[in-house]
């Protein structure tokens, strides 16, 4: 049966003065809203004892199999409210059918898209008042599933729980959309050939941190990874999709190989490329090619995508060697791409392709 995560019959609410207040100055991923929704799932019964409560920690046993074998996944998207006070999601169902795949990748039990989508419909319906209202403010939304079953011996986990909680965002950019520079490590890698890069789980995002680290060290906001084998091909930054504007109107991206995260954001640029005069190319690309190309100036723009962000303009790329710089001024397609999403998702332009969910 599909699940239905029924609200608490007495839930406890936050006062409209404290939303306000934290409203004025939310950052990310900073407050959360009272309540979550949950789901347990067990070998034998499968999922079940799906619930709506109060927010709270979640107790494991020091032995739970996630603190050991990091057997989790995860998903993020936004609940947009719109100029008429209605609250809509953005492409669930995408980001529900990632989360299996990447459930199928961790060995962990694929929760239904049906499940996943009304697991945050229902969370958003009860949290409504804390979805914001200010310019590019949104909650985000965090499922996540992981193992808890309290064992130590490696295989998949017998039991596992299902989470979703919600977090008030304030815009990425405080100050207006600021281009970025970009640390390309040859050293690290964030995934390798087989493993779990097109799965949306801790560890990728784990192995990114340190070479993130060295990035900040070198002047860097973001550090963009290529391959593990060869050195040679550019795959994906820490998180986010990695994209170059060409000067014949290419949007051009790496091609999903196993080791990139399709993302959904990546996804809806690539759909929406030809309505701003875009040919939408998804193909290897070297980063011999992005650096030649910046020099000779057949690439005019870099940018890197993701739900947080939507879009960040790069301004460079920089490794051991030199720095090679866009001339940023002349970019003319990644903030009308930026904006036409956020458009949509507004619901300031016509979604014509049924990408907005109506929540309330």
């Amino acid at each position: 049966m599909p699940l239905t995560f029924d609200p608490p019959n007495q839930p406890k609410y936050s006062g409209d003065d404290v939303i306000t207040s934290i409203w004025q100055d939310p950052g990310f991923g900073s407050y959360f809203t009272d309540h979550m929704a949950v789901a347990d799932w067990d070998r034998q019964v499968g999922w079940h004892n799906d619930r709506i409560v109060d927010y709270a920690p979640v107790a494991l046993d020091p032995a739970g199999a996630v603190y050991h074998y990091a057997q989790e996944v995860f998903e993020g998207l936004k609940a947009y409210r719109h100029a008429d006070g209605s609250i809509w999601l953005f492409r669930p169902e995408a980001n529900a059918a990632r989360f299996e795949r990447s459930a199928h990748r961790l060995a962990l039990p694929e929760l239904p898209a049906e499940d996943f989508v009304t697991s945050v419909h229902r969370l958003v319906e009860i949290e409504r008042r804390w979805v914001p209202g200010g310019e590019e403010q949104s909650l985000y939304l965090r499922p996540f599933m992981m193992a808890s079953e309290n064992f130590l011996g490696v295989r998949p986990a017998q039991s596992v729980l299902y989470v979703v909680i919600a977090s008030p965002v304030g815009a990425y950019f405080t100050g207006g959309v600021a281009p970025v520079d970009i640390w390309v490590s040859t050293e690290y890698s964030r995934v390798a050939n087989g493993g779990t890069g097109a799965a949306k789980c801790g560890g990728n995002y784990a192995a990114s941190l340190l070479p993130q680290e060295l990035a900040h060290e070198n002047g860097c906001s973001q550090v963009l990874f290529v391959d593990a084998a060869e050195r040679r091909w550019v795959e994906e930054l820490g998180g986010m999709n990695f994209f170059m504007i060409t000067t014949d109107n290419q949007l051009v991206t790496p091609n999903l190989n196993g080791n990139i995260l399709p993302g959904v954001t990546r996804d809806s640029l690539l759909t929406v490329a030809p309505e701003l005069g875009l040919t939408p190319v998804e193909r290897p690309i070297e980063l011999s090619e992005v650096l030649t190309r910046i020099g000779d100036g057949s690439v005019r723009e870099l940018f890197a995508c993701g739900t947080a962000a939507v879009i960040t303009p790069i301004r460079s790329l920089k490794h051991e060697e030199r720095e090679y710089i866009i001339d940023v001024d002349k970019a003319t397609h990644t903030i009308p791409l930026r904006e036409h999403l956020l458009d949509i998702q507004y619901g300031r332009s016509a979604d014509t392709r049924g990408w907005m969910r109506r929540v309330c």
